[in-house]
Order: C-alpha cells, then sequence, then structure tokens
C-alpha cells in the first residue's frame, strides 16, 4: 500500500473513534492524553505525513504563501471517513508567522507534526508543539507558527472550513509577536 492510502487508511481508523466527539477543549485534553506523541497513531500518523510532505510531495503541495505556507486536501469527505476531509499544511518560519485567515463551522482537529524541534502552531489554548489542537465549532484565526517547519495534518467535519470571513480589527492590528 503507497504512503497516501496507508495515511487515509490509520485516518479512517481514528476518525471511527473521534466521529462523535465535539472539537474544543475537552477534545483536544483528551487527544493529547490518550494519542500523545508517544502512541502508536500519532507515531504512525505523523510517519506518514512526513513522508507526503518531504519525501514524495502529494502532501502540502499547493504554495499558499510561497514555499513557507503550503496545503493540499487528501481527501474530500465521503462516507469512508465518516464524512471528515483530510487535509495538510506545511508552515515555516523561525519568527512568528500568520497565515490565511479562516473559520471552523464545524469545528478542527490538527495532529501538530514539528519538523525542527522548536515549531509550534497557535491553538485556541496556547502554542502546540507535538501533539493535538481541536479548535471548536465557531472559531476563527490565523493559523500561526513560530520555531521552524512543521505540519498540521487536520481533519475537518463535513470538510467544512471559510475563507470567507473578515477578522476582528483586533485580530488585524494585533501584535503577532
Amino acid at each position: 500500500m503507497n504512503s497516501r492510502l496507508a495515511l487515509i487508511e490509520h485516518s479512517i481508523s481514528f476518525l471511527d473513534e473521534v466521529k462523535n466527539r465535539t472539537a474544543g477543549e475537552e477534545l483536544e485534553s483528551w487527544l493529547n492524553h490518550t494519542y500523545p506523541a508517544g502512541s502508536e497513531l500519532y507515531a504512525e500518523l505523523a510517519r506518514l505525513i512526513k513522508i507526503g510532505v518531504l519525501e514524495e510531495g502529494w502532501a502540502a503541495n499547493v504554495e499558499v504563501d510561497g514555499p513557507r505556507y503550503r496545503r493540499s486536501r487528501i481527501a474530500d469527505p465521503s462516507e469512508d471517513t465518516f464524512y471528515f476531509s483530510i487535509t495538510a499544511v506545511y508552515m515555516d518560519s523561525v519568527d512568528r508567522y500568520r497565515g490565511q485567515y479562516h473559520a471552523h463551522p464545524y469545528g478542527e482537529l490538527n495532529l501538530v507534526v514539528p519538523i525542527d524541534p522548536g515549531a509550534r502552531l497557535m491553538g485556541p489554548r496556547g502554542w502546540q508543539g507535538t501533539g493535538w489542537t481541536a479548535p471548536g465549532p465557531g472559531s476563527h484565526h490565523y493559523p500561526e507558527v513560530r520555531g521552524g517547519a512543521l505540519i498540521a495534518l487536520f481533519y475537518l467535519p463535513a470538510g467544512r472550513i471559510s475563507y470567507d470571513i473578515t477578522p476582528d480589527p483586533a485580530e488585524v492590528s494585533g501584535d503577532p509577536a
């Protein structure tokens, strides 16, 4: 089985377990406790997405803001994926960097896979290195990275993400440092 199909198959098993849970703080805590970096699931998903991004180039291969901010959908929502989509994002910046503002109508589950040891992704509960974030339904934000390169493998209920939302003025003018 190729690495892309293996990633989808491992994701399906995971999605079967979380399909009736709601993204948010409680699920984020559960994910970080149940599937931390040392767990078999985290390790295998991280290994496969690194292959897809860094070795074979089938994931996070569409530039959003040059080579340091890329993404791609790996699987559309379907009955097989319990109507979650699977997407990968690659972000790389030592300094704090903001990506494209967006909203999550139904929430989001993110597997955070640092490539560089100090890389962190801003989640709803602060900066997250190796582990998970789970912004809840209705959340909206700029994806932010600092400390180097990372991959976020994210699962969206019904594939829902909105890029046609306008950020609050405080979010636009907020100092990203």
